[in-house]
């Protein structure tokens, strides 16, 4: 997935993941910045480099789980 095709779908309500269900990518609404947060200890890493457009993660390893 691209980083719009991540932003949009976060926006629409949907789950989208990096890797593996354990990390989830998540909008925090105050700061409006996109991190991905490990569910087993919630460490969290932005979704971009400080540029906002290079992705922590190559854009095949994100999906979208119902």
């Amino acid at each position: 997935m691209t980083l719009e095709e991540i932003k949009q779908a976060i926006q629409e309500g949907k789950r989208v993941f990096w890797s593996t269900p354990l990390y989830e990518v998540k909008r925090f609404k105050d700061t409006e910045e996109y991190n991905i947060i490990c569910s087993s200890n919630n460490h969290c890493i932005g979704l971009t480099w400080m540029d906002g457009a290079t992705m922590n993660g190559k854009e095949e390893a994100f999906f979208i789980k119902d």
